[in-house]
């Protein structure tokens, strides 16, 4: 397998500093729920077009903040349609690189097949060479794909862990670095038996990679310092936590707990801003929401 022709630098900033990666990345789904989180009803635009000029604009108005930047964001995720759009006259991932020292990120995945034996694969991406291709020439550093566990079943765990890892070896051999995310559900009456079944799944085929390295997006463990094996091992660049629809406080507190992961909020990140509000508050509020994840993604 080919090596990685990685910007340096950005792999550097991912290792070494701290901070932590905001995930802007709603994908048709899920952007109607979360523009109606941002003040925006679904009456007040008309068709997809619509839709995404609006969540464009929101996700423009994080990342032009004096709130957000590299001092305390590592990363951010994009949706494929942000990727493709600009913000300030340059192209998104380029943006947030050249003028806030954010390392951009594309979520490839095409959403979740039907849930088999208590988990949901992924769907198939057969455009996924070429999605890697559009992404590298946009100046994308890594990807991020998700799959969903609902419940403690081996076969299902195995089916999406293994999924994931086969998929995490072609991104690498397109020369970007992989967010390989099983998300655990945090409404799970098994959570915590799935997550030992689950970091199994994923030591087994870390195993497998020689010596290149992924990253790991993870629901906050039930057990504090359960994933520390996963943090120190060899194969993995950074463990980071989606916040899984527990509010911001809670996840914080449940990261503040999990020594060496860091954030990957979207909810989280986004609660409480609104489109209806002043630019002094907005940024206010995006402050103190950047800084209470930094600080619990810095324990």
């Amino acid at each position: 397998m080919k090596r990685l022709p990685m910007n340096q630098a950005q792999l550097d900033k991912i290792k070494n500093e701290s901070g932590f990666i905001a995930a802007l990345d709603q994908s048709g789904g899920s952007t109607p729920k979360a523009l109606k989180l941002y003040g925006i009803e679904e009456d007040a635009y008309s068709g997809e077009e619509e839709m995404f000029d609006l969540i464009h604009a929101m996700r423009s108005r994080i990342c032009t903040s004096p709130s957000f930047n590299g001092d305390r964001v590592l990363g951010a995720i994009l949706f494929e349609m942000t990727m493709d759009r600009e913000i300030e006259g340059q192209g998104s991932a380029n943006y947030l690189w050249n003028e806030k020292n954010v390392v951009p990120f594309l979520k490839v995945d095409k959403g979740l097949a039907d849930e088999e034996n208590g988990a949901q694969v992924m769907k198939a991406m057969p455009d996924l060479d070429a999605l890697c291709a559009r992404a590298i020439a946009a100046g994308v550093f890594g990807t991020k794909m998700r799959s969903t566990i609902n419940e403690a079943n081996e076969a299902g765990i195995n089916a999406v862990v293994d999924q994931q890892f086969v998929v995490g070896k072609q991104i690498l051999a397109n020369g970007l670095m992989p967010i390989i995310e099983p998300e655990v559900n945090i409404n799970s009456t098994t959570k915590a038996e799935a997550e030992a079944l689950l970091k199994d799944a994923i030591l087994r085929n870390l195993a497998d990679l020689g010596d290149q390295v992924v990253m790991l997006k993870l629901t906050l463990p039930e057990e504090d310092g359960f994933y520390a094996d996963l943090i120190a091992h060899p194969n993995v660049l950074k463990v980071v936590a989606l916040s899984g629809g527990y509010p911001r406080e809670e996840s914080n507190a449940r990261l503040s707990r999990q020594h060496g992961m860091i954030a990957s909020f979207s909810r989280a990140l986004t609660e409480g801003l609104s489109a209806q509000q002043r630019d002094d508050e907005f940024n206010s509020l995006l402050d103190g929401a950047v800084g209470s994840i930094a600080a619990a993604s810095s324990t």
